[in-house]
């Protein structure tokens, strides 16, 4: 392959635009958008002439059978990832696939299994993973800044008026909070201290059995916790902490895209630790796509920043999860 990657991106919504515009501004990176598809080529078509994009596809199979484009972005909602990552790898795609991953670990497993037994490319995107205030946050816990972890505490939730026809509260799309929201502080907590050995929740459901507020607590056979939160009807400050022996590393609010995070030490004063002022009017999802960009000129099949074994452990999490709190959708039947 060139240096250069080129992107397809797979459907329109809020979240593709967002993304989009970051990887447009990559201009230096290599990385080019040629084509896009949604279910209506109407929107497709909106989509290109917003962005400048060459090529507008109505269909999903038009897209990943277009020859120009080197890895799909796929952006639907977490029900349909299992089926349009699949298309595309299908089609020898290389994959970037918004998060919650699927919407279950046997999903999440078959695309995993496909991704390897067609040789390509395939990342959750993670996108906090990938950012570099938790990249450096990662690192201090590593070099033992705050001496051997003890709790994490985590939390992502806002208050909506969402009403019984909202894909929020759709189970067959994969509604509630877990997977849209709660997906962020498990996997915080599971890249700090892996996948836990214990699963407890609680939660409050909808009439239509999606999960509206959900706490969690992990434990691990180190003695180490984390307390995690979630909410589609209350706002949480979306702020984490991580406590060690030594000390604690806080992250006031945002702690999914940090601008800061605080370590206190032990006989130390607090230390504010922050990146700099960072690109501006970029969302932070540039960071993801450099390192899919990166690795597929380098010619690997997964990152080392988002492996694909930790996004199968986040799965088993948030399957576990559900099932604590009684939650389960359509696709949970189909084998």
């Amino acid at each position: 392959m060139s240096g250069t990657v080129r992107w397809g991106v797979l459907a329109t919504g809020g979240i593709a635009a967002t993304f989009t515009a970051d990887l447009l501004a990559m201009k230096e990176s290599g990385a080019e958008v040629v084509a896009v598809a949604s279910r209506t080529e109407a929107s497709a078509k909106a989509f290109a002439e917003r962005f400048g994009i060459e090529r507008a596809y109505g269909s999903w199979a038009e897209l990943v059978a277009d020859d120009t484009v080197d890895v799909v972005y796929i952006a639907t909602p977490h029900s349909a990832h299992r089926e349009a990552a699949g298309l595309a790898l299908e089609a020898g795609k290389h994959v970037l696939c918004e998060k919650a991953f699927t919407i279950n670990a046997r999903e999440a497993r078959e695309l995993v299994d496909l991704a390897r037994e067609r040789g390509l490319f395939l990342m959750e995107a993670m996108w906090t993973y990938c950012n570099p205030l938790i990249r450096r946050m990662t690192e201090l816990v590593r070099d033992g800044a705050i001496g051997e972890i003890r709790t994490v505490q985590a939390d992502f939730g806002f208050a909506g008026t969402f009403g019984a026809d909202h894909r929020l509260r759709d189970p067959a799309l994969g509604g509630g909070a877990l997977l849209d929201l709660g997906v962020y502080p498990v996997s915080f907590a599971q890249l700090l201290l892996g996948e836990p050995d214990r699963v407890q929740a609680e939660a409050l459901l909808s009439p239509e059995g999606a999960d509206l507020n959900t706490g969690i607590l992990l434990g691990w056979d180190s003695g180490a916790t984390a307390l995690l939160a979630c909410s589609i009807v209350g706002n949480l400050q979306t702020s984490a902490s991580v406590t060690g022996t030594a000390g604690r590393i806080d992250f006031p609010q945002g702690f999914f895209y940090p601008e800061h995070f605080v370590l206190h030490r032990h006989d130390h004063e607090p230390e504010t630790i922050t990146t700099g002022s960072g690109p501006q009017g970029l969302s932070g999802m540039q960071y993801e796509a450099a390192e899919v960009n990166r690795a597929i000129l380098a010619g690997e099949k997964e990152s080392p920043l988002v492996p694909l074994e930790g996004s199968l452990a986040v799965m088993r999490t948030l399957d576990a999860v559900r099932d604590r709190i009684g939650v389960r959708y359509p696709a949970d039947d189909r084998a």
